[in-house]
């Protein structure tokens, strides 16, 4: 393929790989006003309706510890897709300048062509693994990116490649002369190779073009600092001792209590998020279970977890093992759903079979007593039936800043401090 024609495939490239990136960016941006929107999950963005069922992999893969950064500092932090939309905005200006100045024989300047096309190449290698084993999600605007990317390397590193084969010069009253094509009397005036200062010159020029947009991203970004502890507290959270369970490393200085459903995707979600944060271990966390399936709670009308109350149950039984049933419910919990829907003792009977030692208290009344108990503490302290909840300190997170807003929010509270749960 000739070098002018690789140079317009990477260019096109670009240019989609920017136009997925804004999507992505768009539906990050839309999230700022702390409310839910439907997302982009399409290979034809902006031809289709957005997604507002918040189970597609596109909306897993925003809500993720990884598609922002410095999130302790921003609400939300700044995504990932911004800068990406600021190298594809240049590696299109690149290919275009090549092909105006006619440098697509230029070893120098294809060669840093294919240098910054590198960038989003390896990038979007260290996010598909990130989405496809970390999170276990396909998301349509992503696999855009990938592509593209891939795509505008390969072409780039095809020009280079061709740039740097031998050419017999030939001799001319200015400039350098190559020959070009078939016939001897074909020649082409070409400009003077791009010498080093050429190349830290257009290197400024692309940190620009990332940068400015994430200082302006950075400048223009909410201040929710007003939210952080000003959604209310735990009323009455004494007596807490029988309804908790400790969860997670229980040295950590700020007493904290975590609501949660054994069969909630979003709680699965804000675990992971926790964890990626790094906060986690400066909290001293107990979970109040509270499942969303009307065998147990009351609170219910409908069961939107069935089973959920059969694993809760297990948690409470597991004693010191109750985090290691907790995760493998999260781990499995499409599974038990989607047996359970037509099975309603499927979720008991998973359970046992994975802990065959809780056979003997699974079901009992003693365990459907302790789990009472908790819902109803949860009661006492005007809890909403919503899945997951988080109290630091008796403050309660937000319901808005659960996902996006977490490390923001948390670390606040983390310096404010506060009392915790009283025994």
């Amino acid at each position: 393929m000739r070098p002018r024609t690789l140079l317009y495939v990477v260019f096109f490239a670009a240019l989609f790989g920017f136009l997925f990136a804004a999507f992505s960016t768009y539906d990050f941006v839309a999230h700022l006003d702390r409310q839910v929107h439907g997302i982009h999950c399409s290979f034809l963005p902006g031809l289709q309706n957005e997604d507002a069922s918040a189970s597609s992999g596109c909306h897993v893969t925003l809500m993720s510890p990884y598609s922002s950064v410095f999130r302790r500092w921003l609400w939300g932090g700044i995504p990932v897709s911004l800068p990406a939309m600021g190298l594809f905005a240049f590696l299109a200006y690149w290919a275009i300048n090549l092909l105006w100045t006619r440098r697509e024989l230029d070893p120098n300047a294809t060669g840093f062509l294919a240098a910054v096309a590198t960038v989003p190449f390896l990038t979007s290698i260290v996010m598909a693994y990130l989405a496809l084993v970390e999170l276990d999600a396909v998301c349509k605007l992503c696999i855009g990116i990938y592509t593209t990317s891939t795509l505008a390397f390969v072409a780039a590193l095809m020009v280079w490649r061709g740039a740097r084969r031998p050419r017999e010069p030939e001799r001319t009253a200015r400039g350098d002369v190559h020959r070009e094509g078939a016939t001897p009397s074909t020649y082409v005036l070409r400009p003077t190779p791009m010498d080093r200062g050429g190349v830290w010159t257009a290197a400024f020029l692309g940190g620009a073009f990332i940068a400015l947009p994430l200082v302006a991203y950075a400048a223009s970004a909410p201040d929710f600092s007003r939210y952080v502890g000003a959604c209310g507290q735990l009323a009455k959270p004494e007596n807490a001792e029988d309804a908790l369970i400790p969860i997670g490393p229980q040295s950590g200085g700020h007493e904290a209590v975590e609501v949660l459903d054994p069969l909630c995707s979003a709680c699965k979600a804000f675990e992971k998020r926790l964890q990626a944060s790094g906060m986690a271990t400066e909290l001293k966390r107990k979970a109040l279970l509270f499942p969303l399936d009307n065998e147990c709670n009351w609170m219910v009308g409908s069961a939107v977890h069935p089973g959920a109350c059969a694993l809760s149950e297990a948690v409470l039984c597991a004693g010191a093992g109750a985090e290691a049933v907790l995760g493998w419910a999260f781990e499995n919990q499409e599974s038990i759903l989607q047996t359970t829907k037509t099975d309603p003792k499927a979720a008991a009977r998973l359970v046992l079979e994975r802990f065959p030692e809780l056979k003997a208290c699974v079901g009992k009344p003693a365990v459907r007593a302790r789990l009472n108990r908790a819902l109803r503490w949860a009661v006492a302290n005007e809890l909403p039936v919503v899945t997951p909840q988080l109290f630091v300190g008796n403050k309660k997170v937000c319901d808005e800043d659960t996902d996006l807003g977490m490390d923001f929010v948390l670390s606040r509270l983390l310096r404010q401090g506060g009392a915790g749960p009283q025994r």
